[in-house]
């Protein structure tokens, strides 16, 4: 029988085979030493499930081709950047801000959100021979052995759907693969975990149950991460697959409204579903910002709007800005250790089969230490020297979530096999 101290021997056996095998020397390892752990990345697919890099798409002048920088254009993933990380792909996502919940809002959220799931398919196709669009499980190797970056799509927050299951397919034939029905703030589908009113509907509302059995019933993955406490569990009792919560924490390590209780994790993991670790780090520790940085920041926004409209030079100038804030006011940042304590108690919870990653790259993810997706091989580093081994790194980084992905897209084709007369 093979003991983990065993495998882990295995691993770093493994480890120097990469290296030599790349043609470096293992000493050169003093100046990146990180490039064992990337080089693990080339033997397992690696999935982040929340990549809110879709914001950037409709910004002028940004491409996703060229590299940019976390601190002078605030974006956080790109191809180059994804090459040097070692991240396959993962969950894109079609994300609307709540807003008021009138016809009229819920029409034109309706259309932002086809546009957003436009704009994904449309850097698909420019760049199509570096990214495709992926819709079963087993897309994933197979895009990935051809050399080009895997492009899920997920929903966060089913505001622009309104009370209509129905148009959950539509965005399902968009290549929409997961779906999270609430965000900050409550709406028609069920309750928030932020919500500042508290519950409305003590759980999901019966369209959001309507919902549930509806992407079920398409194949879809459901998102459990934005909900509340009551929502989560009715999830977990109502779904007919394993639920995602597809960038959360963990509560044991932090008390926020954002992260699960131990007892809500044992009972997902028992379930068969899986966590994916969030790096936003206003939910892995507490963060005290001084009054003055605060209205800072808001005079900033107030100033400079939304980065979606701005020029390269605009969000230049707003960068050099945020640079000059945060010298003046600096901020004991969370870092790389606050987000592996989270991992690590989790992963000690309930293993490395209902655990992954999802960063929330572009999306308010990232800490000291990590602040693209550059650095992810200090995750599988850290990993490593917690002793888990390539089988279970290769579950962590993307093996989970594909075989929750595997298992709603099973139980949509037995319904739609026993709906055939």
């Amino acid at each position: 029988m093979v003991t983990i101290r065993m495998q882990v021997l295995i691993l770093g056996v493994i480890l120097v085979l990469a290296t030599l095998m790349s043609g470096c020397n293992p000493g050169s390892n003093d100046d990146d030493p990180f490039a064992e752990a990337r080089a693990l990345h080339d033997h397992f697919i690696t999935l982040d499930t929340h990549l809110d890099t879709p914001v950037h798409f409709s910004r002028p002048g940004w491409d996703i081709m060229e590299r940019h920088d976390f601190f002078s254009d605030r974006s956080q993933v790109d191809y180059p950047r994804m090459q040097e990380g070692g991240l396959d792909g993962g969950f894109w996502v079609i994300f609307t801000q709540q807003g008021p919940r009138t016809p009229e809002d819920h029409a034109m959220a309706l259309d932002h959100g086809l546009l957003v799931a436009m704009r994904i398919r449309e850097m698909v196709a420019r760049n199509h021979e570096y990214f495709e669009l992926a819709l079963t499980a087993s897309d994933a190797q197979r895009i990935v052995d051809a050399g080009r970056k895997v492009v899920y799509i997920s929903i966060e927050n089913g505001y622009p759907l309104g009370t209509d299951p129905r148009l959950l397919e539509t965005f399902y034939r968009l290549g929409a693969r997961m779906f999270g029905p609430v965000h900050f703030a409550n709406n028609e589908l069920g309750d928030s975990a932020t919500d500042p009113s508290g519950p409305e509907w003590h759980g999901l509302s019966e369209a959001g149950k309507a919902f549930v059995a509806e992407a079920n019933r398409l194949g879809m993955v459901l998102d459990a991460s934005h909900a509340s406490d009551d929502v989560f569990d009715q999830m977990l009792e109502l779904s007919a697959t394993p639920i995602v919560l597809s960038h959360s924490g963990a509560r044991a390590i932090y008390d926020h409204p954002r992260n699960r209780d131990d007892a809500r994790l044992k009972r997902l993991a028992e379930q068969g579903g899986v966590i994916q670790m969030n790096a936003f780090g206003a939910y892995l520790r507490p963060v005290h910002q001084p009054p003055a940085r605060i209205t800072a920041l808001r005079e900033l926004r107030q100033e400079f709007g939304s980065l979606l409209g701005m020029s390269p030079e605009q969000v230049a100038a707003m960068a050099e800005r945020r640079r000059e804030i945060d010298e003046e006011f600096p901020v004991d940042h969370p870092d790389l250790d606050d987000f592996m304590a989270h991992m690590l108690h989790v992963l000690d919870l309930i293993g490395p089969d209902h655990v992954g990653i999802g960063a929330d790259w572009d999306g308010g993810g990232g800490v000291e230490g990590m602040w693209d997706v550059t650095a992810q091989p200090r995750i599988t580093k850290r990993l490593i020297e917690a002793g888990y081994t390539e089988a279970d790194l290769a579950k962590i980084w993307g093996g989970n979530v594909l075989r929750l992905l595997q298992a709603a897209e099973e139980h949509a084709r037995s319904v739609a096999e026993s709906a055939q007369p």
